[in-house]
């Protein structure tokens, strides 16, 4: 497959995150950034304008997260104009995502996305995440550039399933945030993601939901 230039850019960006992408999930990633691009002349779904610093700030910046990902199920809480969701089902088609957004004009933009690029692993849901009352738990839980993490926790911890995963994807930490962020017996770890082509900062805040203890009668 000959790649474009802007499909080669989305490649080296992943072997620079030292993440593996068909050709074919570039194609598609690429194919995204087209999309996007022509909505968001009409919708502005983003502030990025450019195709390129869109490989970065929202195909890179997504699939940054590949490491941290476990098996199962995932819901995008928030997603907006489908970040990351839609980058991590391409990238990964095995994994079922649930794309959530109470925006009904970004969620046109993302049902049109899904269905022109052919994505079979992805559903799209609107509702307010506090109205959101899904038929079975997630084994993951992802939002990106949220404000409140603490009431965010709140919120996404009913939906993620005993010994689940919920991640927070964030630029600057403030130490009152973390403070106020309180998983009880659960432990907060926090990674520093470097994004090629970025400077600015981007963090990873991960919780594993505890297993519920059995008990023997």
């Amino acid at each position: 497959m000959h790649l474009t230039p802007l499909q080669q850019e989305i490649q080296q960006g992943c072997t620079a995150l030292q993440i593996d992408v068909t050709d074919t999930a570039a194609e598609k990633l690429a194919g995204f950034i087209g999309l996007l691009e022509k909505w968001n002349r009409v919708y502005n779904l983003t502030a990025v304008r450019d195709p390129q610093a869109m490989v970065v700030r929202h195909i890179l910046d997504s699939l940054v997260v590949l490491p941290f990902l476990t098996d199962g199920s995932l819901l995008d809480v928030g997603t907006g104009a489908g970040l990351p969701g839609l980058p991590i089902a391409i990238a990964r088609p095995g994994l079922p995502v649930t794309l959530l957004d109470a925006n009904g004009k970004k969620l046109r933009f993302v049902r049109q996305a899904v269905f022109e690029l052919g994505l079979s692993n992805v559903e799209v849901a609107q509702s307010r995440m506090q109205e959101y009352q899904p038929a079975r738990s997630f084994d993951m839980v992802i939002s990106r550039a949220v404000a409140n993490l603490s009431e965010l926790y709140r919120q996404t911890a009913r939906l993620v399933s005993p010994g689940g995963r919920i991640l927070f994807m964030k630029g600057s930490l403030h130490a009152e945030e973390i403070q106020e962020l309180e998983p009880g017996r659960e432990t907060l770890h926090i990674e520093r993601l470097k994004i090629p082509g970025l400077k600015a900062e981007r963090h990873l805040l991960w919780i594993e939901k505890i297993l519920e203890s059995s008990t023997e009668t």
